[in-house]
């Protein structure tokens, strides 16, 4: 009797141990029982500053989730670095972040070419580069950049779906694109020329690069005018945008416009090139506009406008920025919830590479975020809309990148 006693509380004695060693904290770096530290590089000087709202709306909602006790007991300590939107200033910064800093992880850095430049060192040292504000398909490579992952849609993508799009209205269409001469406006230029092949390569009659410092897009404007084209495809930032916009309308070329997701907003693009210059123009989104009236009785639209009220007050309700950072602030906290006191690089990145069909909040009705481990595009789903001087007005069905 006594022998079995003892064998049973050795087994209890045992089984307790296992559970106190389950149950113990794994901190990784940046990790504590008080706070996780998030990292991000944005360009709040340099000329694309006009991109700097997003970190300034990232930092508005992590602001809101601290004021409300944070996650899981921990608050999120969010350092948004500026970088001008220059590589060698990226590389400095996130360097800082990362080994002064000392952040679990990078979370929605601005831009291909500053992001490119630092991949490699992240990746390098299993630092997660996660939801990257930018659609290159340079974020879908899990074989040579294991740990860097895209927020948005692939530019190759959406590229071949405007053209398709173009092509259906017009199967004569002589096209144009206008794109910035680096891996952001590439990447569009070779998914609008993947889509065509060779069978379809005549419809492009006519392309021109800029740099993102050019002061105007003038001369390419009315260079490609002058090819006879009636598509133009605007493959560039907020900036590019609005000058293209403004420079068409004001030399009377109106050919059928196509804006990137990523800079098509009413406020941040549209309404600095004039509203009434703008109508007719076409994108493709994945989330809703607030500012749309058909979304004005929407709960989550609702639940926006009043963290917007008390975060955001002076950001104009048009941009774009504070819609985004909404968005993947759910997805982010999500996953830090997620992974409890396991919080370490290697559950987070878990967690970034198996979301399963995921709907939070403003993703438009029909569009889910999902990854897998040889799938990092996180969006495969867009609805094409057509500015109507007010608004943008969704039309025909979501469209599928597959």
């Amino acid at each position: 009797m006594i022998e079995k006693n003892l064998a049973i509380a050795a087994a209890v004695a045992l089984m307790l141990s296992g559970t106190s060693a389950f149950a113990q904290k794994n901190y990784g770096p940046g990790a504590s029982d008080t706070e996780i530290k998030i990292g991000q590089t944005m360009p709040y000087s340099g000329p694309a500053s006009a991109n700097g709202s997003n970190g300034l709306a990232d930092q508005a909602y992590f602001k809101m989730i601290n004021d409300q006790g944070g996650v899981n007991g921990r608050k999120i300590n969010f350092l948004s670095n500026d970088d001008a939107y220059a590589p060698p200033r990226t590389v400095e910064q996130t360097r800082k972040l990362v080994e002064s800093d000392n952040v679990s992880f990078l979370y929605r850095s601005m831009g291909t070419g500053p992001n490119m430049a630092v991949a490699k060192y992240l990746n390098d040292h299993k630092v997660p580069q996660l939801f990257i504000a930018s659609g290159a398909s340079n974020w879908n490579e899990p074989a040579t950049r294991p740990f860097s992952t895209s927020s948005t849609i692939s530019y190759q993508t959406e590229a071949a779906i405007y053209a398709r799009y173009a092509l259906s209205v017009n199967p004569n269409a002589k096209m144009a694109a206008l794109y910035q001469n680096d891996d952001l406006g590439k990447d569009f230029l070779n998914g609008l020329k993947k889509f065509l092949g060779t069978e379809n390569a005549k419809h492009l009659v006519a392309e021109a690069s800029y740099e993102i410092s050019d002061p105007t897009l003038d001369s390419q404007i009315v260079t490609l005018q002058a090819s006879g084209a009636d598509v133009l495809f605007v493959f560039g930032p907020q900036k590019a945008v609005t000058m293209s916009v403004r420079k068409t309308y004001d030399i009377g070329w109106h050919p059928m416009t196509f804006l990137p997701d990523i800079s098509s907003s009413v406020g941040g693009s549209l309404r600095p090139a004039g509203i009434e210059k703008a109508v007719g123009v076409i994108t493709a989104a994945f989330l809703k506009d607030p500012s749309d009236p058909q979304w004005k009785d929407d709960p989550e639209i609702k639940e926006w406008n009043v963290w917007m009220d008390k975060y955001l007050p002076n950001m104009d309700r048009g941009e774009s920025a504070p819609v985004f950072s909404f968005t993947w602030g759910h997805v982010i906290v999500q996953m830090i919830k997620d992974c409890r006191d396991n919080l370490t690089r290697e559950c987070i990145f878990d967690k970034a590479t198996h979301l399963n069909k995921v709907s939070v909040p403003l993703l438009l009705p029909g569009i889910t975020i999902s990854t897998s481990p040889t799938d990092y595009r996180p969006i495969k789903q867009l609805q094409l809309e057509k500015f109507d001087g007010t608004r943008y007005v969704r039309f025909g069905d979501v469209v599928s990148a597959e």
